[in-house]
């Protein structure tokens, strides 16, 4: 692919992680009233159905790698968001975002381990600068709460779902499958884990239910549904790095609608974060001489 198209997948990943990046308010909200994993059912099996409804007929003719690929992926990010919603019962969402996207260290970690792969100089580059700006935004919170240890096991188990995601869906015809089910996976795990130790029931009341409606239909029926497909044409190490741009849009979350205050180090942080994501554009210009 060229890299026309290779920069559509990018944007649509980064049009994908920022939708994701404001479910940290509105779960941190509804955890006031509902049970980690029974918001995870009611959100993720409600978003399974009206998908199911609209892409019924392109299930039904979904191949058996493509279902089994969705299982996968969707068992690593009902780990990811298990860990991620303990940390927020724990915890500010800015900071569990933070946290949760230290993925972009693990990722090139991880593939140097699983598979002796070394990032290339840009590559890694733009990793060291993104931790930076992530740095600079932790740095910012002040201190760290109880939620510190679910929020990096989150990040872990969303640096190997980043890594399974780009190796099973590479050049995937079918990524829009792939999507479905993993989202009925997380839903269906969720619900029995909430049976299991919980009490599940439903939300109540209009603010519960429009809070609900956009985790439904933005964080998941858009957010988590496309990551496969965007993820299908970018390298496992570019897609980590684009979860920088979470933390990024929970301190702009923070200050427009928590009316939080932005200061130096989070300022700084953002402008580290934009570069890193930025770089890969700058060199190939500069390569390339445009």
């Amino acid at each position: 692919m060229d890299s026309h198209g290779t920069k559509q997948y990018e944007l649509l990943l980064a049009a994908v992680i920022a939708a994701r990046a404001t479910s940290f308010l509105f779960s941190k909200l509804l955890l006031q009233e509902l049970a980690p994993f029974n918001l995870l059912a009611v959100r993720f099996l409600l978003a399974f159905v009206l998908l199911a409804l609209a892409f019924g007929k392109k299930l039904l003719r979904m191949e058996r790698r493509s279902f089994l690929a969705g299982l996968a992926v969707g068992a690593l990010f009902f780990l990811t968001m298990s860990m991620e919603l303990q940390a927020l019962r724990r915890a500010d969402s800015s900071l569990v975002s933070l946290l949760e996207n230290c993925s972009i260290m693990f990722v090139p970690l991880l593939e140097i381990l699983l598979f002796r792969k070394l990032p290339d100089r840009t590559t890694a580059l733009s990793v060291l600068i993104a931790m930076a700006g992530v740095a600079a935004l932790a740095l910012q919170q002040g201190s760290l709460s109880g939620g510190f240890g679910f929020g990096l096991l989150a990040g872990v188990c969303y640096a190997f779902a980043i890594l399974v995601t780009a190796k099973l869906t590479h050049d995937s015809a079918d990524t829009i499958s792939i999507g479905i089910v993993q989202v009925g996976t997380i839903g269906l795990l969720s619900l029995l884990a909430s049976f299991a130790l919980e009490e599940p029931r439903l939300p109540q009341g209009t603010q519960q239910w429009l809070m609900l409606a956009v985790l439904t239909i933005v964080c998941t029926g858009f957010g988590f549904t496309l990551q496969p497909m965007a993820q299908s044409h970018v390298s496992a190490d570019r897609a980590g790095l684009f979860c920088a741009i979470s933390p990024a849009i929970a301190a702009l979350l923070g200050v427009t609608v928590l009316r939080e205050r932005l200061g130096a180090l989070s300022l700084l942080g953002l402008a580290l974060i934009l570069l890193s994501i930025l770089l890969p554009y700058l060199e190939k210009d500069k390569r390339t001489g445009k």
